[in-house]
């Protein structure tokens, strides 16, 4: 081991200890002993000190030990011509260094409260662009995928890179192995943050792009969250440091990239990074530390050109990813899912109610289609304007030897994500309530509709191989040709519904779950029954285990219902505990059957939010194809923003449009009979089903006393009509106790 890189990290832990030391003695001037400090949000104190030595940093005064201690393990100063080639005292230095980063950090929130911008996304516009440490709840939703695998390590990148198109290129890459990106540190006055946004890359928690703060100081961010991980989802104890830093080099697969020149604290970060098992690939010329020892493989490996950054640091590490090679223009990959594309980045949208959008997948035989054959019935994106919509069909027929029908709508759901999976493309809602939006930038790059079926088709093989052999995608944007599938796709959709509509909820033992619309709903876990369909209307209780017998790990799985805790509303201990954990502890509890009191959560792919009346003693409900206004005073899209993103929401609930007429429709609340107003739309859409429901609950002419828009659009214009019709919602007991 080079005498140079020992003496630069020792050198760097003994400044990075005295310049903090100094600053904490300033503190103690201006501050009282007793003044709070620590990060925004956090039980975990200051988590790298609480994780590793067991103390609790809550008051200035309490800075004193792990200052002391960090003091304490700075070894001697390199000396003389001869040094020994062992990496402790490095170690010691590096963890010296990082736990003074720490409480250096604490002591900015203390005095500089406004430097770090408390969000999941910094404010551009603001010129708020460091986010700090990240909070328990961002932590509950994000730390769980290191754990879980959906996220399989992270790079810690420090400094800038030479320009701001090396740097988007590194970072794609990076995001095309669904790896986060933890950014700390400038170089000559830059960062890469502040390149990645010169270059147009949206950043921040929700693109895996994370800009934890300015200076080298903020890296320990990014060891923090580790520690947490460890903590919350391993089972290690704080204080029990050995079994931490264990679990960090077996379980969380990060490493450090430094760019730019490498300085005497930017070595003993490097150092300290060491302890955790994550070893530093640098672009310049700067002494290795090659033997195995602490990390996988190599420790500091240096003059890695800016290409093979990723290949090489991935391959230090000892990180399997699989990189999905899908030949479109846009890049792919897990990592862009919870990407938006908003008004101003907007170039085309699809369905979402300014036209019709419609998903179908259905079985074919073997010699009917040709595997790979990407059909486009109709204009392109490439022939309209820019701001202008076109109606979509996605038509999809699947061939193979495994494959059965009841698997079509498991690969129909699969679309969803799928398209989210494309850069500069978001993709919303079901079945026939799709929406698709295309950005700018992806036409900028060359995206076309064709790439969607070019997505489709490699990752329905790559996904779903064992069940299938052949895929043929046919995109339709010819209006008439849309509402064709259109009208054929609903026919489906309800062969699919029935085939669980003579079932129970007490019929069976087990429920489903749903978590696909997490990336835009964190909180949000969709429980399904035979009575209570998925909110988006895709998916009922045969369809998700269909689903869970392809995919024994996927987003829909078995939940065991449990000791039955409330009848009538429509709750159980089983599912309670699944919902705490799915949830990452956001929500505890449910009820299937009411909206009154702790209803389900909601996401923002839900066929109709329902909301109470009280004026009426009732309750409305609201499709998404409708866009005017309604009795409770907020139209469908306000509705979604007030009580989606994974939200429980008293008052209201998102339901599919079958859910409406199945037997267990709030019915903690009273069921159908409290429904006083709904879309003359949906009335028309589901008529012969409420006629048949409403007959089933004594009222065989309920439709008739459901007031819609030609009626009123508020209470008091909708109660004459329901006093008249004497709607059964007005004898009812009070719905709100």
């Amino acid at each position: 081991m080079s005498r140079l890189v020992a003496f630069a990290a020792i050198q760097g832990g003994y400044n990075i200890v005295s310049k903090v030391e100094g600053r904490y003695k300033r503190a103690l001037q201006t501050y009282n002993a007793d003044t709070q400090v620590g990060f925004p949000n956090t039980a975990y104190y200051l988590p790298v000190i609480y994780s590793l030595i067991g103390l609790k940093v809550e008051t200035l005064e309490d800075m004193k030990k792990p200052l002391d201690f960090a003091r304490g393990l700075l070894p001697p100063h390199v000396k003389g011509h001869n040094h020994l080639p062992y990496l402790g005292p490095l170690l010691d230095a590096g963890m010296a260094a990082i736990l003074a980063f720490e409480l250096d950090e604490a002591l900015r929130y203390l005095e500089e409260p406004d430097f770090y911008l408390h969000s999941e996304e910094p404010d551009i516009e603001a010129g708020k662009i460091w986010l700090g440490a990240a909070d328990d709840t961002v932590f509950r939703k994000r730390g769980v995928e290191f754990v879980d695998g959906s996220a399989p390590g992270f790079a810690a990148i420090v400094g800038s890179a030479p320009d701001p198109e090396t740097a988007k290129m590194i970072v794609e890459e990076y995001q095309r192995r669904s790896l986060y990106i933890f950014c700390a540190a400038n170089q000559n006055g830059t960062t890469v943050i502040e390149q990645l946004i010169k270059a147009g890359v949206q950043v921040g928690w929700n693109t895996r792009i994370v800009p934890f703060g300015p200076d080298i100081s903020s890296a320990v961010f990014a060891l923090g969250f580790a520690n947490r991980a460890a903590m919350a989802f391993g089972g290690v104890k704080p204080g029990d440091y050995k079994k931490m830093l264990l679990y960090n080099k077996d379980r969380i697969f990060a490493f450090v990239n430094a760019l730019g020149d490498v300085n005497a604290e930017w070595a003993a970060a490097a150092a300290g990074a060491v302890n955790w098992g994550f070893p530093t690939l640098a672009d310049t010329d700067i002494p290795e530390i090659l033997p195995t020892g602490v990390c996988t493989y190599e420790h500091v490996v240096a003059n890695v050109p800016h290409d093979k950054m990723v290949e090489k640091s991935v391959e230090v590490r000892g990180l399997k990813t699989t990189v999905s090679q899908i030949e479109i223009p846009c890049a792919f990959g897990p990592a862009y899912e919870g990407e938006r594309v908003r008004g101003a980045d907007l170039f085309c949208q699809m369905g979402g109610g300014k036209t019709q959008a419609t998903e179908l997948v259905k079985m074919a035989e073997m010699n009917e289609i040709e595997d790979g054959k990407v059909i486009i019935d109709g204009p392109n994106v490439t022939d309209i304007k820019e701001g202008e919509t076109l109606p979509l069909g996605i038509y999809v027929q699947v061939a193979g030897r495994q494959f059965q029908t009841d698997f079509e709508p498991i690969i129909e759901r699969q679309i969803h994500h799928l398209i989210n999976y494309i850069q500069g493309v978001m993709h919303i809602g079901q079945r026939d309530i799709a929406w698709v939006r295309v950005g700018k930038a992806a036409i900028e790059k060359g995206f076309t509709i064709k790439d969607i079926g070019v997505v489709l088709h490699a990752k329905f093989h790559q996904d779903f191989g064992n069940i299938l052999d052949k895929v043929q995608v046919t995109l339709i944007t010819d209006k008439k040709k849309v509402d064709e599938l259109t009208k054929r796709a609903r026919g489906e959709y309800r062969t699919r519904d029935e085939r669980v509509e003579k079932m129970k909820d007490e019929d069976v033992e087990t429920y489903y779950s749903c978590t696909l619309c997490q990336s835009f709903a964190p909180t949000h876990v969709c429980t399904v029954s035979p009575e209570r369909t998925g909110l988006c209307g895709a998916y009922n209780w045969m369809d998700c285990k269909a689903s869970f017998e392809i995919n024994p790990t996927g987003p829909n799985q078995p939940i065991e219902k449990g000791e039955c805790l409330d009848p009538k509303l429509g709750q159980w201990k089983g599912v309670n505990e699944f919902v705490r954990k799915a949830s990452r502890g956001a929500i505890d509890h449910y009820n299937f059957y009411s909206m009154v009191i702790d209803p389900m959560t909601t996401c923002g792919c839900c066929e109709c939010i329902a909301a109470m009346l009280p004026a009426c003693n009732g309750v409305m409900t609201v499709h998404r194809d409708y866009t005017g206004e309604t009795p409770c005073g907020m139209k469908f899209t306000t509705l979604a923003g007030v009580m989606g993103g994974g939200a429980s929401s008293p008052g209201f609930v998102g339901h599919s449009k079958f859910n409406i007429t199945q037997g267990k429709f709030l019915v903690g609340d009273g069921g159908l009979l409290r429904m006083v107003w709904m879309p003359k739309s949906l009335k028309e859409e589901i008529k012969e089903r409420i006629i048949k429901r409403g007959t089933e609950m004594g009222v065989p002419d309920l439709i008739d006393k459901i007031a819609d828009e030609t009626v009123g659009l508020t209470e008091e214009e909708i109660m004459p009509f329901l006093q008249e019709k004497g709607h059964p919602a007005l004898s009812m007991e009070p719905l709100i106790q």
